[in-house]
């Protein structure tokens, strides 16, 4: 019998990360506390530019950005906010996007996969994904919530399940 397998991958569905942009930013267009504030966001190629005219109010901004992401059940490992920057009397700050799985964090969870999980579950680093295989599929899903239970810094899927 051939072993069964799945993929674990980090990746980020852009049109639901559009969709949450496109509502925090009607969000903070028709908020009270946003008003006369110049605060905004939008695209800037691969990542997300935020400004407004402070600092509290780029981070409120951001906030309203996190609570959009969830509601549309994105991970929030999957942003990596930086600092607010003044630059003129507007305060920017960027939202880069993470996708994919690093070298480090793959070894990582195929360390975890051998030292925790059940026996026979074999795990290879395929370039940005890992693919996990075993004889038994009840040891895939033992797998999968081994890897739901630990706290990892990267948003996880676990696709092609076979």
């Amino acid at each position: 019998m051939a072993d069964s397998s799945f993929d674990i991958v980090s990746k980020l569905d852009r049109q639901e990360v559009d969709n949450a942009l496109n509502q925090a930013a009607k969000e903070v267009a028709n908020r009270f506390d946003f008003r006369n504030v110049d605060a905004g966001i939008k695209w800037s190629g691969e990542a997300i530019d935020i400004q407004a005219n402070s600092e509290e109010r780029a981070k409120a901004v951001l906030d309203v950005l996190r609570d959009k992401l969830v509601k549309r059940g994105i991970s929030l490992k999957a942003i990596d906010p930086g600092e607010p920057k003044a630059q003129g009397k507007i305060y920017k700050l960027g939202v880069a996007l993470k996708e994919g799985i690093s070298q480090e964090d793959a070894k990582k969870i195929g360390k975890i996969i051998r030292d925790e999980g059940p026996k026979g579950v074999k795990a290879q680093i395929q370039g940005d994904e890992l693919r996990v295989s075993a004889k038994k599929k009840d040891d895939l899903q033992g797998v999968i919530a081994l890897l739901k239970g630990k706290d990892l810094d990267v948003a996880l899927q676990f696709v092609n399940y076979r």
